[in-house]
């Protein structure tokens, strides 16, 4: 009984991330505009301009990296609500987001998404500070050269330009 019920959890904790490993495919359609400005399950309501969709189980504020196989465009887009309600479907994207997809004329279209995964700029590598070519001359001393050039340049008695 033990093992049955071990093996019943490891079953559905590898189900429940089954998100963050996999890419799905399925069909996507997008928000009517009538829906402009209602409210979405997250409370948030909808623009038809933003990049947002509707999935069934990721949660509100996943990011979904969603990918038109037709013509390799591709789109991230912020989960706000629940659906699509039309079952054969797998998401209902924002009209910017499908209008991005190239996917406006078809209506419905055939469509790859997987959960996206922000990586930030490489981490900057370290360095030896002892190797950094640091110049020994201070900023007076600089100065002193530039100004010495200037008058040596321009023939002029430093006494009298001071004075």
């Amino acid at each position: 009984m033990k093992k049955t019920v071990s093996l019943f959890i490891v079953f559905i904790a590898g189900s429940l991330s089954f998100h963050t490993f996999s890419q799905e495919k399925g069909k996507a359609s997008f928000y009517a505009h009538k829906m402009q400005g209602r409210k979405t399950s997250s409370g948030e309501p909808y623009h038809s301009d933003s990049l947002t969709c509707a999935h069934r189980t990721y949660p509100f504020g996943t990011l979904l990296m969603v990918k038109n196989p037709e013509n390799d465009k591709t789109v991230i887009v912020k989960v706000i609500d629940r659906g699509p309600s039309i079952k054969s479907r797998l998401i209902d994207l924002s009209y910017a987001a499908a209008k991005q997809l190239g996917i406006i004329r078809q209506g419905i279209a055939e469509i790859e998404l997987k959960e996206w995964e922000f990586s930030p700029a490489p981490p900057i590598q370290s360095f030896d500070i002892t190797k950094l070519a640091i110049p020994v001359e201070t900023t007076i001393d600089i100065s002193r050269k530039l100004i010495s050039t200037y008058f040596k340049n321009h023939r002029m008695n430093r006494s009298s330009a001071l004075d």
